[in-house]
This record gives C-alpha cells, sequence and structure tokens, in this order.
C-alpha cells in the first residue's frame, strides 16, 4: 500500500513539472519566434517592439540604428514618430471635449470652424470627420461623395480634428494633448517641434538593401492630429492600459470611440473590410478580437495594438519605411501572427 501511495504520488508530481514546464515552453514560444522575426526579417528591422499586459512588460527587443549616419543605436527609451497613431489621440481629446458638452458629434463642422467657407461644412459632421466618412480630399475641392455613404482615409480630416480641439479648448493642441500626457506621466511623449530633437530616432527609406535618410518631414503645426506625435513604445503602453481600461473616457464615450461606425480595408488586417471607429479599428473576424492602428511616413513605421480579452498590447517602432508598399509592415505583420497563435492572448 505504502509503495503504491509513493508511486502515486511520484506520478503527480511528474504530471504537474511536466505540465508546468509545457506551460513554459508555450510561453517561450512566442518570445523565440519574434525574435527569429527581427534578426532574419526583411526588409532589415531596424526599431523596437513591446509586448506588455496589465502595464507590465513580457518582452522587450531593440534591433538597429536611431542614426544610420552616425551609428549611434536605438535603445528602449529611444523616441519615434508614430505617425497615424497619432489619429486616435486627437479622438480622445476631441470626445473630452464631448463628455463636457462642449462638442456635438453630429453638428456640423462649420458650427465649430467657422473660417470654413465650403458649403459643405454645412453638412459634414463631426462624427463624419472621425471615421473618414466626410468626403473631403481636398479643401478647395468638392466632397468626392455625400457624407456619411462611403470611407476615405487621409491625414486632412485630423487637421480639422485638432482645430476642433482648439477651438473647443480655447488652447493650442499642443498644449492640450501635452497637458494629457503629463497627467497619465508619459513622459517621453509630445508634439513633434524642431527643438525637442534631443533623443528622436532618424527616419530611413529602405531601397535596393539599402537605408537612405529622410531629410524632409510632413509633420507641420497643421497636422499634429493626423500625424505629429511622438513617443516611444513604453509610453505607449502606459497610454493603452489607461484608455482601454477606462482612465481617460467615461465607459459610454470609450464605446463611441471603438463603435463599428463604418467598414474600411488595410491590408496590415486582412484582405476583408473591418470595423473602423474613431481613429482606430476593431478586427473581430481573427481567432482573437483587438483593436488597433499603423503609422507610416517620414521614415517611419507604426503599429500600435490592444488585445482587451488578456490586456495585452503588443507595440512595433521603427524609423524604417520600405519604398516598395508590398514590403510595409512586414515584420509587424509576422509579429502580429504569431501572438494570436500564442497562449499569451488567452490568459488574463
Amino acid at each position: 500500500m505504502n509503495s503504491i501511495f509513493k508511486f502515486s504520488s511520484f506520478l503527480s508530481l511528474l504530471i504537474i513539472f511536466s505540465s508546468c514546464n509545457s506551460t513554459a515552453q508555450k510561453k517561450d514560444d512566442y518570445t523565440k519566434n519574434i525574435d527569429s522575426v527581427i534578426q532574419n526579417s526583411n526588409p532589415d528591422f531596424n526599431g523596437v517592439v513591446l509586448i506588455s499586459q496589465n502595464g507590465k512588460t513580457l518582452y522587450s527587443k531593440v534591433k538597429g540604428f536611431a542614426n544610420f549616419e552616425t551609428k549611434k543605436p536605438l535603445q528602449i527609451d529611444t523616441q519615434f514618430e508614430i505617425m497615424s497613431n497619432s489619429k486616435l489621440i486627437a479622438a480622445v481629446l476631441l470626445l473630452l471635449e464631448v463628455e463636457k458638452g462642449k462638442v456635438d458629434l453630429n453638428a456640423p463642422i462649420k458650427k465649430y470652424l467657422p473660417e470654413l467657407k465650403q458649403t459643405w461644412a454645412d453638412s459634414v459632421t463631426v462624427h463624419q470627420l472621425l471615421n473618414h466618412s466626410h468626403g473631403i480630399v481636398d479643401l478647395q475641392k468638392p466632397l468626392i461623395f455625400k457624407p456619411g455613404t462611403d470611407y476615405k482615409y487621409g491625414n486632412l480630416s485630423f487637421n480639422l480634428v485638432g482645430k476642433i480641439v482648439e477651438f473647443s479648448t480655447k488652447k493650442k493642441y499642443r498644449e492640450v494633448a501635452e497637458s494629457l500626457f503629463k497627467k497619465l506621466k508619459m513622459n517621453q511623449t509630445f508634439c513633434y517641434s524642431k527643438d525637442k530633437e534631443q533623443n528622436l530616432a532618424k527616419g530611413n527609406f529602405f531601397s535596393n538593401t539599402k537605408f537612405e535618410p529622410n531629410n524632409s518631414r510632413q509633420i507641420t503645426d497643421e497636422t499634429l492630429g493626423a500625424d505629429g506625435i511622438i513617443s516611444t513604445v513604453s509610453d505607449l503602453a502606459i497610454w493603452n492600459n489607461n484608455l482601454h481600461k477606462g482612465k481617460i473616457l467615461k465607459p459610454e464615450t470609450y464605446q463611441l470611440l471603438i463603435k463599428n461606425t463604418i467598414l474600411s480595408q488595410h491590408n496590415f488586417f486582412g484582405k476583408e473590410k473591418d470595423g473602423y471607429g474613431y481613429g482606430i479599428r476593431t478586427i473581430e473576424k481573427e481567432s482573437v478580437k483587438y483593436l488597433g492602428h499603423t503609422g507610416l511616413g517620414d521614415g517611419f513605421s507604426s503599429v500600435n495594438l490592444y488585445f482587451p480579452e488578456s490586456y495585452v498590447s503588443l507595440i512595433v517602432l521603427e524609423n524604417q519605411m520600405p519604398e516598395d508598399s508590398k514590403l510595409f509592415y512586414a515584420s509587424e505583420f509576422q509579429i502580429k501572427n504569431i501572438l494570436l497563435k500564442s497562449d499569451l492572448l488567452s490568459k488574463k
């Protein structure tokens, strides 16, 4: 009887050990697979990857140069232009004005941008600016479709969103945004300005196996709402943890932000159309639901994804942008798919 008991106890311990070892191995798999992508990608990966859960970093990796000419290496706290990931921030700043009762999402934009003389300013609503269903392609041209009937992505609408934030707050967009960053302790995040480039990586275009430095910049004071935010992977993890856990917007306002109000297609998220909210996409056709956006320009690439069921963030920032559009987000796409297949996203 004693021998049977000892054997049973040994068997139980063996099963527990095997189970723990198997779980650890599964967890290790996504890190090893992502390491492999970073080391062997084409074009070469040059940037920073961070995966966090509930604000705690689970994985981070840095590879490449902040400046190819001086060979200055990238660091985990190197700053990047996040380009169109700036749009979500502008949407949140505007929704904070909605919460105060100062902006009506269904009002025509003329109410908040009285300087606009175009006739369509009386028919395009704030809501339609936020989800790119406005039809504006140029301030001096007619709309390309009736507002609310189609989707056309572009920066111009979020340039106007930034102006509405200024109209409502009676402050400069830069001041409003940076006040929120300070409140959230996003100490490495700011609106781009020429006098604040101390830790900013230099953007590069990738062509014919070579990195060519970008010597121009599309960001201006007029485009801060669309593409003007400078940040780090760690600060964007702070942003995700606050935004998606109800620490910035009220629950009902947050639902307005992420609600599927129109469909759009983006190659990074697949060939089918997905739901688009206000500066953020809601992806529900994958094995796990997630929210996110991409950014591209000035020799930079950015991806910021949040998986609400497991409280996981995936943030990838690169200071390289392929000239071949087929290679946009090549490493980021592989990293996303590795994470989707991992057991991490099923754990809370």
